[in-house]
């Protein structure tokens, strides 16, 4: 697909008939770590892979880290799992440091703002380094990465670019590292997941078929539907209503009977609810008569913690970007989007938008910093070009069609149904928190139900946290409990 020319800075002088050779930054180092009670010593690689067109000119470099377990007598048995966030845009230090990597920088677990340096950086007692190497990859645009000589890194951009690029990425990884018999993961996050079922399609969908033991849905979207808001589109009211009934219930916005039922047997109610009844009173629209829209707007009320008055206002409809204002207006409060246990204060609080989202900037300070002294201090990197932690320009020049169909909303799900299909060994990890409104639970949920998808080879996972739910300590317990797990499919 790719027919460029490309020169580069730290190009060799060659003549004109040979090909740009570009010597890669790759920095190995040495390490010891306690994890799951074990003591382990692994090998850190930091560096570059240069991916080439069929001339062999360079097209990219994707920059990774990969930790391998040393004392391994036979790595055709040991698992790898690679690793990547999402945005479209961003690197996957959050994965990296949060939970999979062997250092690990500590937040405040109680949705309170991180705050200014100085963080603390402890080692990862959850790493899955005892389980499985580890390749941790910031696709084109994010972190180190980057597109080579005249490619621009919109070429990489895509939901089908970019799983064509990392799935190069792959291949060229598993021949340089003698691993292609080995059993093979994929982790991502939020955006990551979009990327892992179509990486999956990538990699299982021809003959050069690169099969997967299992994938890892972190805070899950696959289908784009469920996360639209447009005229016309309910499922994504539908969709987001349990997570408003579990950030009404953190936020004690709820009767002191829904109290009393405590927060999953709530949250259950509030799914057969949105399911059924509210469902199909957004169907039927118009034609909804008055006592069922009455009563249609009561219970909305009890989930949401929204008052009636203001339901009718907004047609029994609420986004998620007018809750998070709404609910703690009277407080003079928003709630996170990420983690909607987080709260910020606008400079105006009569606005139908927030500001910025609490449950982001209460935590990117101390990642940001986190990832910047570990691969310099810990990994010896000596690269000098900007750290992209998540591009904006990349996740706004991303091409969202899907095989050359111009589709308004993406829906990768039929992706991982037609993998299962064709291996039946592939298994996949779905972890949800109860307050993201990022990606929403009950739209995961949905999204499972349908879509040709085996359900028997699903297991769905909840953790009362956000989006990134490791960044609360019982739910980073419970998370790395539930991927150790994952590893070992036939142990009890």
């Amino acid at each position: 697909m790719y027919t460029f020319s490309a020169t580069a800075e730290n190009a060799k002088p060659v003549s004109p008939a040979q090909p740009v050779v570009i010597e890669p930054e790759v920095i190995v180092t040495e390490h010891k770590a306690r994890i799951n009670d074990q003591k382990i010593s692994y090998q850190a690689i930091a560096g570059e892979t240069i991916l080439e067109d069929s001339k062999g000119l360079p097209l990219a470099s994707i920059y990774s880290i990969s930790y391998l377990r040393d004392d391994v007598k036979d790595i055709s048995q040991r698992p790898v799992t690679f690793v990547f966030n999402g945005g479209p845009g961003s690197a996957s230090l959050w994965l990296h440091m949060g939970l999979f990597g062997p250092k690990r920088v500590v937040v405040p677990g109680d949705a309170t703002d991180d705050g200014a340096a100085r963080y603390t950086m402890v080692e990862n007692e959850y790493s899955m380094l005892d389980e499985s190497d580890l390749v941790f990859i910031d696709p084109v645009g994010t972190g180190f990465s980057r597109a080579l000589g005249e490619n621009k890194g919109e070429d990489f951009w895509g939901v089908t670019e970019d799983a064509k690029s990392i799935a190069e990425f792959v291949r060229r990884w598993l021949i340089e590292h003698g691993r292609w018999n080995s059993p093979k993961y994929l982790a991502g996050e939020s955006y990551g997941t979009t990327r892992a079922a179509a990486l999956v399609d990538e990699l299982q969908g021809g003959w050069t078929d690169i099969s997967i033991n299992g994938v890892m849905l972190i805070s899950s979207i696959l289908d784009f539907s469920h996360a639209r808001y447009q005229p016309g589109n309910n499922q994504p009211y539908i969709g987001f209503l349990p997570t408003m009934a579990a950030t009404a219930f953190y936020h004690d916005k709820v009767s002191a009977a829904d109290k009393a039922m405590g927060l999953e047997a709530f949250i259950e109610a509030s799914r057969q609810f949105a399911i059924k009844d509210y469902a199909l009173a957004l169907l039927q629209g118009n034609r909804l008569d008055t006592n069922t829209y009455n009563a249609t707007r009561q219970q909305l009320a009890r989930f949401t913690g929204l008052t009636e008055n203001y339901l009718d206002r907004v047609n029994l409809r609420v986004s998620a970007s007018r809750y998070s204002k709404q609910l703690l207006r009277g407080e003079d409060l928003t709630v996170g989007r990420l983690d909607s246990r987080y709260t910020g204060i606008d400079y105006d609080s009569g606005g139908e938008r927030t500001d910025a989202d609490p449950s982001a900037y209460g935590i990117d300070g101390a990642y940001t910093a986190a990832i910047h002294d570990y691969v310099y201090k810990d990994l010896g990197v000596k690269m000098t070009r900007p750290f992209n932690v998540l591009s904006y320009e990349v996740n706004s020049g991303w091409n969202w069609n899907v095989s050359g169909k111009k589709m308004h909303f993406v829906n990768v799900a039929p992706m991982l149904g037609r993998a299962q299909r064709e291996n039946k060994d592939l298994r996949i990890l779905v972890a949800n928190g109860y307050f993201d409104f990022a990606t929403p639970f009950f739209a995961t949920e949905n999204t499972f139900a349908d879509n040709g998808i085996d359900n028997d080879r699903v297991s769905m996972h909840y953790y009362a946290a956000g989006h990134m739910m490791y960044v609360e300590p019982d739910s980073l317990a419970q998370l790395a409990k539930d991927i150790r797990q994952f590893y070992h499919p036939k142990a009890k």
